[in-house]
């Protein structure tokens, strides 16, 4: 995928959808494009909150640990977010996160994700939504 197709595919993604093309440009510059196999985990229940991930194509599953063992709590497809929750909260990874299908995704950084959050309050205010969807099915 070439740089315009992955800024086309940031703009369908609700959380970037109010960033100029620019700002796109830049984000989808500045991160790492990422391939898994099915099965194969994109981060852990615990680790450190280094990046977010956004879903370009195939579908995630999301896991939580319980003391029935690991429990799929969600799954996620193409134009997702998932990652942000722990870069947001500066705390470990609530869930394990793992390729359902053949994945591929743009990672960004914790950096780069905070910068273009804090240069767009439209972004700001769509993650703060999210999150708290997320937080809410969660409990």
């Amino acid at each position: 995928m070439i740089l315009n197709d992955e800024v086309q595919m940031l703009r369908r993604v609700p959380l970037f959808s109010g960033i100029d093309a620019g700002k796109l440009k830049l984000l989808a510059f500045a991160s790492n494009r990422v391939s898994y196999r099915e099965g194969q985990e994109l981060f852990h229940e615990g680790d450190e909150g280094d990046a977010a991930y956004v879903v370009l194509s195939g579908v995630v599953d999301i896991y939580r640990a319980s003391p029935a063992g690991e429990q799929k709590i969600a799954s996620e497809g193409c134009c997702s977010v998932v990652g942000e929750i722990a870069i947001l909260c500066g705390t470990p990874r609530n869930a394990t996160v793992k390729a359902s299908t053949a994945v591929e995704a743009l990672r960004i950084s914790k950096d780069c994700f905070l910068k273009i959050l804090s240069t767009c309050p439209h972004s700001m205010a769509e993650t703060m939504r999210v999150v708290g969807q997320r937080l809410a099915m969660a409990h």
